[in-house]
């Protein structure tokens, strides 16, 4: 496994991070327990997950993913051995809190005591948000529309917020996700003017059928060391190659909710996933880790996320950190992406 520090910490974490939304929807309880067992086995040190998971969201399972990684640190007795990432989610879903601004003192607390208790744990690791609360852009919506009406809490009040909970030892680092160069900016800013807590990563999508964070937040992570967990990698599998010739193989993410996945719903993604597919066959890659590993060897990423449904799947993507990329090969992708530029933004 190979290792990269977060953020401008002294934690070393391994640059496969283990995503978990499909536990307690697409995944039974026992299914998690077997993801973690392996994964910790091959050194990945870093797990993701978020109190809204499992995924496709709904009130029923909000907090099941939360509950089953907990179940398992109770089982293991291995809590200290993982770095553990979760998030508080944005305003959205009426079940949440009400579904309005979630970054207020009141909401917070309710949603960390909330993770503490579902997780069976003292602290998080890294506590991120999950999307910003603010009109902007996200999950691949183009368009943007300012409004200087709408109402969200300040950067600064969230900070004071959240430092509270890193002095009670409930937090020791906190992320982002979802979030915009200005939004990434601002919180850095801030932080560093009125000596408040600094945010260490970004949770943002990246992949090569989407490399819209290449524009502007690359050079933010790499300058003010704070770094990419990158998020479907895969693009929800369409970078393994299943979902080729318009294959839709059964308990796959598209078989189960093919309506929540509608941002790769683009023009030219079929043929950007051709050229890949075959720039791999060419060199005796597996198409998957091909993908992963040039997310991995990006400079601004810190750790990749990975997620799958079948034993398999995980051992293929733990897999891809022993996979080497060469000048010739990154060279056809990137020639690829001149052709197809960033088909699903």
């Amino acid at each position: 496994m190979n290792y990269k520090k977060l953020g401008n910490t002294d934690l070393k974490v391994s640059t496969i991070c283990l995503g978990t939304m499909t536990w307690g929807e697409q995944n039974s309880q026992e299914e998690g327990f077997q993801q973690m067992d392996y994964a910790i086995d091959q050194g990945v040190n870093f797990w993701d997950t978020a109190e809204l998971y499992s995924i496709p969201p709904k009130e029923e399972t909000f907090g099941h993913t939360e509950i089953i990684i907990g179940n398992w640190f109770r089982k293991s007795k291995k809590r200290k051995e993982v770095i553990l990432a979760t998030k508080v989610c944005g305003p959205m879903r009426s079940y949440v809190r009400g579904g309005g601004n979630q970054y207020g003192k009141k909401n917070l607390t309710d949603a960390i005591e909330g993770s503490l208790k579902r997780l069976q744990t003292d602290y998080i690791d890294l506590y991120q948000l999950h999307w910003p609360e603010r009109n902007t852009n996200m999950f691949g919506t183009l368009g943007y529309k300012h409004s200087d009406e709408e109402h969200w809490n300040k950067f600064e009040e969230i900070l004071e917020s959240l430092q509270k909970f890193i002095e009670a030892g409930k937090i020791r680092y906190i992320g982002l996700s979802n979030e915009t160069p200005w939004g990434v900016n601002k919180f850095l800013e801030i932080s560093k003017e009125k000596k408040l807590p600094r945010m260490m990563s970004i949770q943002n999508p990246y992949n090569l059928l989407n490399r819209s964070y290449e524009v502007g937040l690359a050079e933010i992570s790499i300058r003010d060391k704070i770094g990419l967990l990158a998020y479907s990698p895969l693009a929800i599998g369409h970078l393994t190659g299943k979902y080729r010739n318009n294959k839709k193989p059964k308990k796959s993410r598209l078989d189960h909710d093919d309506n929540f996945w509608t941002r790769y719903n683009k023009p030219n993604r079929e043929n950007a996933v051709e050229e890949y597919y075959q720039i791999s066959k060419k060199y005796n890659l597996d198409m998957a880790q091909m993908s992963l590993k040039f997310c991995e060897i990006q400079p601004f990423v810190t750790s990749v996320i990975i997620g799958a449904t079948t034993m398999q799947q995980l051992k293929t993507n733990i897999e891809s950190v022993n996979v080497n990329l060469s000048e010739e090969i990154i060279k056809s992708i990137n020639n690829v992406q001149k052709l197809y530029p960033n088909p699903c933004p």
